[in-house]
């Protein structure tokens, strides 16, 4: 697949529950890494294979799982998208360390993320 999946994220009105059912249905098992208000903890979990991710909660936010698609080009992907008739949700953000993200609806109105990661030194 040329364009991946890289990341998984849940967001989560109960994060406690959230991590006791995924770690006990796959047997994943959550790194925590405090994020100051307002986020909170974001929890981070990586399968022995496939992509990994993180399980957060956000006041006001639904409950839903957000695929991210590794993309070369953040700001070309995130323009060809809302070419092809996506929605932009967020434009590109940047994950300081890690890399930048945008969230788009596409044009069925599912949520999707597009993830460029920052060049490894």
């Amino acid at each position: 697949m040329s364009q991946p999946f890289v990341h998984m994220e849940l967001c989560t009105p109960d994060l406690a529950k959230a991590k006791d059912f995924y770690g006990q249905l796959c047997g994943w098992t959550f790194d925590d890494v405090e994020m100051g208000p307002p986020a909170g903890t974001y929890s981070l979990f990586k399968p022995a294979s496939g992509p990994g991710g993180g399980v957060y909660t956000m006041e006001g936010a639904p409950t839903a799982w957000l695929p991210y698609i590794g993309v070369e080009d953040l700001k070309a992907a995130t323009d060809k998208a809302i070419a092809l008739g996506a929605k932009v949700c967020m434009r590109e953000q940047e994950v300081p360390g890690h890399g930048w993200f945008s969230i788009i609806l596409d044009p069925t109105g599912a949520s999707i993320a597009l993830w460029q990661q920052k060049p490894q030194a």
